[in-house]
């Protein structure tokens, strides 16, 4: 699973690799004040509780959502690498809708996530809550067995390429997060419980006339919504925006139609490590003239399972 507080804009993200958007940065100017350049994150990151302090109106300083955006991603970092320690039972279900919004055909898949030599691998167990046939299985089990064989195999040259991506990819994740408390204006509209833990509720709106630095973060004036902020850890815990806009994505003609919603919470795991719970979509969109979404998507997770990093997984046929 990508990490990011872009999981927390997950559906931005989502929307970006679905219909292919580079997330390149670009050269733009801007009047307001300038994040922090992302490299200067690092573990040494004090990670005490933020005490935000809002004015007269509500409206919190930048520089204060940019301390506690930090704090937040540098919270995701730690997650990721917890997360590898994990394996967990994954099931999304989509509600695809009729031209009235009726429920036209409901779809399930469940899978197993596994980790396999540093790479996070989806096994699916079941369709519509009904196991796999033997040939459907053994066609999961092959795929596992060739994700093993290629890892074994890895040269020095290709695992030092396949590492130096998932760096940029996270270097970009960085320059997202570190956007986000310039391109929007937060108000703090007050405190909530969240399973037993005392949150901070923001409510963003897009500041008016900001220019993005980066290509990944253009689409974020097209959003509004609240996220809510554990106080002890600066750790998000939930958040739920949604499009008031006509979003047009990547290189093809593709738009997501305004009244898209995106929902997301995590929970903590045997107290050490925060994890995904619950991930539910709304999507109203069109790619060029030939293909319409209109669904709903809703992803659980659960059954959060830690295993030894020396763990191995032997796949059907292959000797311990």
């Amino acid at each position: 699973m990508r990490s990011c507080f872009g999981l927390i804009f997950a559906f931005v993200l989502w929307a970006s690799c679905a219909f292919g958007q580079d997330s390149a940065p670009i050269s733009t100017s801007t009047s307001t004040p300038a994040a922090k350049p992302a490299t200067q994150v690092s573990p040494s990151v004090d990670l005490k509780p933020v005490d935000l302090k809002p004015d007269a109106t509500g409206a919190v300083p930048p520089e204060q959502i940019r301390e506690l955006m930090l704090r937040a991603e540098e919270k995701e970092l730690q997650n990721e690498k917890q997360e590898r320690d994990y394996t967990y039972i994954e099931r999304e279900e989509d509600h695809k809708l009729d031209g009235h919004g009726g429920v036209k055909q409901i779809e399930s898949r469940t899978s197993e996530i596994l980790e396999i030599y540093g790479e996070q691998v989806e096994r699916l167990t079941a369709k519509d809550d009904k196991p796999l046939s033997a040939g459907e299985a053994k066609k999961e089990d092959d795929k596992i067995q060739k994700i093993i064989d290629k890892r074994k195999n890895e040269s020095e040259d290709d695992r030092r390429k396949r590492l130096e991506h998932e760096e940029k990819s996270r270097e970009e994740d960085r320059k997202f997060v570190l956007e986000i408390a310039d391109a929007f204006n937060f108000r703090l509209i007050g405190s909530e419980v969240l399973d037993g833990r005392d949150t901070w509720v923001l409510e963003g709106e897009p500041r008016p006339g900001y220019e993005p630095r980066n290509r990944g973060a253009k689409m974020l004036s097209k959003f509004k919504g609240r996220v809510w902020i554990d106080k002890s850890e600066a750790q998000w815990m939930k958040l739920d925006i949604g499009a008031i806009d006509t979003i047009s994505v990547g290189f093809v003609l593709a738009r997501i139609h305004k009244g898209t919603r995106v929902l997301v919470e995590v929970t903590k795991v045997n107290d050490e490590v925060w994890l995904p719970k619950h991930v539910q979509f709304h999507l109203d969109a069109r790619v060029a003239l030939f293909k319409s979404y209109d669904e709903d998507v809703e992803l659980t997770f659960h059954d959060y399972k830690k295993f030894r990093t020396d763990t191995r997984i032997t796949v059907i046929g292959e000797q311990p």
